[in-house]
């Protein structure tokens, strides 16, 4: 007898993840909904990574041992071996609610959703915070280009594989921050998304994490966004949101620069950052992304020079 499908392929990629992948999959095996299968890949792990993820048994649970690539080369290894119906993605240090499963397969089944997006929590060392994004009617990008403003982390959501598949949408390799392009093209490719309000993911944030240190890493950023403004270049419906999206990234990363570990790689990047926005972005000074701003900090960010007084003085 032929084996059925699972529902939902959950990929997880581990690099040196000995401290956390238990409790990561401990989460998955745990889920209510039981047609699922957990493909982790150890992504050129030196610690003790492998023989933790070889202490879980469950059938579910398919492993894969490969040299060093980097978490886009490995997603899309992950999504290559998956046979579910769904996709989700999972890091090696987060975790899902009991539940995630079968809520998000439940809303998907329901309305026939190619896209299905979910609130999380934001897991600090000390603090919980529960992350709710706006909550919207089933509809598309197209109808409803909003969405693709809140929605960019490739986490706390549920693909359709085939539409992943037929669309060749993968991951950016070699680059960091590369899940951004993937939504942006699962979002524009989507015929039907959905939003669950509730919080089913985990993302935990540790001391000291990339989510806290920049690096000479930062100036992938610009490649990044210049990826999603080529992709996005024929849709006139989302020029608007891009444009302020643009500005709001690397806004965001500028004034982050004052976590940067070497002050001349700051300024450098705060440089190249300006120099971005004014011949992308011509008019970013009056983008709408300001308007919620406080009058002190829409100044400081709008301007290159107290932009790196800042970064230098609050270090």
């Amino acid at each position: 007898m032929k084996k059925n499908n699972p529902d939902i392929s959950i990929i997880v990629p581990a690099y040196n993840a000995e401290k956390h992948i238990s409790k990561c999959l401990n989460s998955l095996l745990s889920q209510t909904k039981k047609e699922l299968e957990f493909i982790i890949i150890n992504d050129g792990s030196t610690d003790q990574t492998e023989k933790i993820i070889k202490s879980f048994s469950d059938k579910r649970l398919i492993y894969f041992k490969n040299k060093n690539q980097g978490i886009g080369k490995t997603r899309n290894f992950g999504i290559e071996k998956a046979t579910g119906q769904y996709i989700m993605f999972l890091d090696s240090d987060d975790y899902l609610v009991s539940t995630a499963c079968e809520v998000l397969f439940t809303a998907a089944q329901k309305n026939s959703l190619d896209l299905v997006i979910a609130d999380f929590y934001k897991k600090y060392p000390q603090s919980l915070e529960e992350i709710h994004t706006p909550d919207f009617a089933i509809s598309s990008l197209k109808e409803n280009p909003d969405i693709i403003t809140e929605y960019l982390n490739p986490w706390a959501k549920l693909y359709n594989r085939k539409m992943l598949i037929d669309n060749n949408i993968k991951f950016v390799e070699n680059l960091k921050y590369e899940d951004a392009p993937f939504i942006i093209k699962a979002l524009c490719t989507a015929k039907k998304i959905g939003k669950v309000n509730e919080c089913l993911n985990y993302y935990v944030i540790h001391s000291n994490s990339e989510t806290t240190i920049r690096d000479e890493r930062c100036f992938d950023i610009l490649k990044i966004i210049t990826i999603i403004r080529n992709y996005t270049q024929d849709k006139d419906y989302l020029k608007e949101k891009i444009d302020k999206l643009t500005v709001r990234i690397i806004t965001n990363y500028t004034i982050q620069q004052r976590m940067q570990k070497d002050k001349k790689i700051a300024q450098k990047f705060i440089n190249e950052a300006f120099l971005y926005l004014k011949e992308n972005v011509p008019d970013y000074k009056d983008n709408k992304y300001y308007a919620n701003r406080g009058f002190l900090r829409r100044t400081i960010e709008k301007n290159k020079t107290l932009t790196q007084l800042y970064c230098l003085l609050y270090r």
